[in-house]
């Protein structure tokens, strides 16, 4: 009973707003709106420009006890710096030029009601001060006055970008930020929203068709599904005006997917957008990377002897290798630098310049795929470092992880991981 109650409360107030929408998240922002505004709690709404964040601040302010208060809506953004002291506290006559007269700002007028403060986040640093100072004592004071007044006010801020981010970069004071969110309320984009785009694609295409006296337009259904796959970067009020444009400016009543692309921008590139997956270099991933390289070589080394020895034998299976092929193989051969790579460390070499063989050959390639046999894992080759660093320093993480290249957190966790013995 009381869950047909409630459905029956949310839909009174979604008729009464003009809310157009079933989305969970939705139904979640008015309910916290409902709930929160019989108390005297500051709200911070956050929400992406065109979502529809100033029709909760109504919300709240007409089922509140100060409904019958003055309830105030101010645009912090439009509002210029020099002004916006006095637009929000007042002033005294004489304060700057241009004050012929003294004047009540919208904490004063407001006082036994409620003040929206839309893109709250613009506000100037000393701006902020005098806010904050509000928020906790009821205490301003006239721009150009020493008096210190009283006000009575609720204040519901709302914004459009993320508050903790400009807390960090210092745009906007965190102590500020924590009296304002004591009750946050977030209004999720309309790319979210699935069918509810649908819902507000035909609520408005009847308004406007009564509006310019027309039939409404309707949508096919590959027009639709392009509608709820398209990103709304503009969100509420980019699709209010698009429907406008549509009803207007296209003379058929019905429209297709191919006329609706005109209208949406770069559709075709954000209706799929790139998933970017972010992963941190780890210890594992640099080492892996080096591994791969080196066993690579290798293995173009021991392709390489195969080759060369392979042509010989063809022109002729039973010939001595020397004098110019023995060169060309010697060098392969004695080459440290090759032979470290292949794992064979010099070994094998010839000071004196031996004649090779084909059946000599055959066993220097042997001796180098018996080394490539070899544990190649990964895992083996952490283990194997991570013990050598841990002897090296007597089990002393810290410096073990310094000596590695890895953090000490990194390195606690593979210990665990291999469950390696200290």
């Amino acid at each position: 009973m009381n869950g047909k109650k409630h459905m029956k409360d949310l839909q009174g107030i979604k008729q009464r707003f003009e809310i157009i929408g079933n989305y969970v998240g939705l139904n979640r922002a008015i309910d916290i709106a409902i709930q929160v505004a019989p108390t005297d709690l500051s709200v911070l709404i956050s929400g992406e420009s065109g979502t529809g964040k100033e029709i909760f601040p109504q919300i709240i302010h007409h089922h509140s006890k100060r409904k019958h208060g003055q309830y105030i809506a101010v645009n912090c953004g439009a509002i210029p710096e020099g002004t916006i002291d006095s637009e929000l506290f007042g002033h005294e006559k004489g304060a700057f030029t241009g004050a012929t007269d003294s004047r009540k700002g919208y904490f004063e007028v407001a006082s036994g009601g409620t003040i929206f403060l839309d893109e709250v986040a613009e506000l100037p640093s000393a701006t902020q001060v005098r806010l904050l100072r509000v928020l906790e004592s009821g205490e301003f004071i006239r721009v150009g006055s020493s008096k210190v007044q009283k006000t009575d006010v609720r204040v519901i801020a709302a914004t459009n970008i993320d508050i903790p981010e400009a807390v960090h970069s210092g745009k906007f004071r965190e102590d500020l930020f924590y009296r304002l969110n004591t009750v946050p309320i977030i209004i999720p984009p309309l790319k979210e929203r699935g069918d509810d785009i649908l819902l507000l694609f035909r609520k408005f295409a009847v308004d406007f068709a009564e509006k310019y006296r027309m039939p409404a337009v309707k949508l096919t259904e590959d027009a639709r599904q392009m509608l709820t796959s398209y990103s709304w970067p503009g969100n509420v009020r980019q699709l209010k005006n698009i429907t406008e444009q549509i009803s207007i400016i296209e003379g058929a009543r019905e429209i297709d997917s191919s006329t609706l692309e005109n209208y949406l921008p770069d559709y075709s590139r954000v209706k799929l957008p790139a998933v970017v997956s972010r992963k941190e270099a780890s210890f594992s991933s640099e080492r892996e990377i080096l591994y791969k390289i080196l066993f690579d070589m290798k293995n173009d080394m021991n392709d390489l002897k195969k080759l060369v020895l392979d042509m010989l034998r063809e022109d002729n299976p039973s010939l001595n290798i020397s004098d110019h092929n023995s060169g060309v193989l010697q060098r392969l051969y004695d080459d440290p630098g090759l032979e470290n790579i292949a794992g064979t460390n010099g070994q094998n070499r010839n000071d004196e310049g031996l004649k090779y063989t084909p059946e000599k050959q055959s066993d220097r390639i042997e001796d180098t795929e018996e080394i490539v046999e070899e544990s190649l894992s990964l895992v083996d080759k952490e283990i194997e470092l991570i013990s050598k660093a841990l002897g090296k320093y007597n089990g002393k993480r810290k410096m073990a992880a310094r000596e590695l290249g890895i953090s000490e957190r990194t390195l606690y966790r593979k210990i665990k991981e291999y469950g390696i013995d200290l």
